[in-house]
C-alpha cells in the first residue's frame, strides 16, 4: 500500500515552535486540517488521506509535543500544552499556507484541540468533525467509578512529574502497544508495520512522554478553566459539526456524543457510529473517508 506517496514532509516555524506536517492532495481544493490524538501522530491519517487527496488540500501535522514537532518543557500552570496554545499553532500553520479558513477534523486529543480552535478562532473554521470524543468538561464532570476505570490513563497521566513519566519510561514500548491494542480495537492487527514503527520511534523519546503527560495535565486544569469561561460567556461552536465514534469504542457507552456536542454548538450537529474501536481513522478508513467526504 502507498505510504503518503506524493505528500510533502516538512517542519514549519509557527508560534516559536517547529511543527512537522505532511501536506498534499489537490492544490486548488478546499483546505482540510487533520489532527491526531494520543498516543499517535499524523500517521493515523495515512489511509484516509489516500481517499481524500483528490478532493482536498490536506494538512496533517504532528501536534506540539508529539511526533517530530517541538517538545517544549512543561510549566507549572501547563499553559505550554493548553489546547488554546496548541490550537494557535494550528491556525498559524494554516495561515502559513495562505488559508484563513479551513475545514477541521480532530480525533481524540486532536478533537480537543479542534474544539478549542473552533471557539477561539470561530471565523477560521468552515466545518468541524470530531472523532470518538465528548467535550472534555462534560467527561470530567461526569466522573464516576465506571468512567475512571475505562479512562484510567486520564488520571494516571495528570499526576505530578516525574511520576507517570518514570513509570511509562520504564517500558515505553509495552505501554504504547497496550494503548494501541485497547479501547475496542482488540489488538494491533489493524496497523501496518510502517505505522507501528513510526509510533514506536516517536513515543519512546523521554521528551515525548513528558509532553504527553503535560497535554493531559493541561486538560485537567487550565483547559477546564478555559472551557468553563467559554460556557459562562455563552461561547458556542458556530459552524456545522459532525460527530463520529466507533461502535466498539467506549465513549458512546458512557455519554451521548451528539447531544453533548449539540449543547456546545449553534450550528447543525450530525453524526454516526462507524465499525471500529477508538482508532477510527485506521480501523475504519473507508467509512471515515466516506463520512468526511459527505460532510465537507
Amino acid at each position: 500500500m502507498a505510504w503518503f506517496d506524493g505528500f510533502e514532509a516538512k517542519r514549519y516555524e509557527v508560534n516559536g515552535q517547529q511543527i512537522f506536517a505532511r501536506t498534499g492532495g489537490r492544490a486548488d481544493g478546499p483546505p482540510l486540517l487533520l489532527l491526531h490524538g494520543f498516543p499517535q501522530t499524523h500517521v493515523i491519517w495515512h489511509r484516509v488521506a489516500l481517499q481524500l487527496r483528490e478532493r482536498f488540500f490536506l494538512v496533517m501535522p504532528d501536534l506540539r509535543g508529539y511526533g517530530d514537532s517541538s517538545k517544549p518543557p512543561g510549566d507549572p500552570e501547563h499553559l505550554t500544552y493548553s489546547k488554546r496554545a496548541m490550537a494557535a499553532d494550528m491556525v498559524a500553520l494554516m495561515r502559513a499556507f495562505g488559508h484563513e479558513r479551513f475545514g477541521l477534523v480532530g480525533h481524540d486529543r486532536g478533537g480537543r484541540v479542534a474544539h478549542r480552535l473552533a471557539l477561539d478562532h470561530r471565523d477560521a473554521v468552515t466545518k468541524l468533525s470530531v472523532l470518538d470524543i465528548a467535550p472534555t468538561l462534560d467527561m470530567y464532570d461526569a466522573t464516576d467509578m465506571r468512567f475512571a476505570s475505562a479512562y484510567y490513563h486520564w488520571f494516571h497521566l495528570i499526576q505530578p512529574a516525574p511520576l507517570p513519566e518514570r513509570m511509562i519510561g520504564g517500558d515505553p514500548l509495552f505501554y504504547l502497544r497496550w494503548k494501541l491494542g485497547g479501547w475496542g480495537s482488540a489488538g494491533m492487527g489493524y496497523l501496518e508495520p510502517e505505522a507501528i514503527a513510526e509510533y514506536e520511534r516517536c513515543f519512546v523519546v523521554p521528551e515525548s512522554i513528558h509532553a504527553i503527560c503535560e497535554d493531559y495535565r493541561a486538560s485537567a486544569g487550565i483547559d477546564l478553566e478555559h472551557d468553563r469561561a467559554s460556557r459562562a460567556a455563552g461561547e458556542r461552536i458556530a459552524c456545522d459539526t459532525q460527530v463520529l465514534w466507533g461502535t466498539r469504542g467506549v465513549v458512546h457507552r458512557m455519554f451521548k456524543p451528539i447531544e453533548l456536542w449539540q449543547a456546545q454548538c449553534s450550528g447543525r450537529v450530525s453524526g454516526e457510529a462507524l465499525p471500529s474501536g477508538h482508532f477510527v481513522p485506521e480501523e475504519a478508513p473507508a467509512e471515515t473517508a466516506k463520512a468526511l467526504l459527505a460532510f465537507f
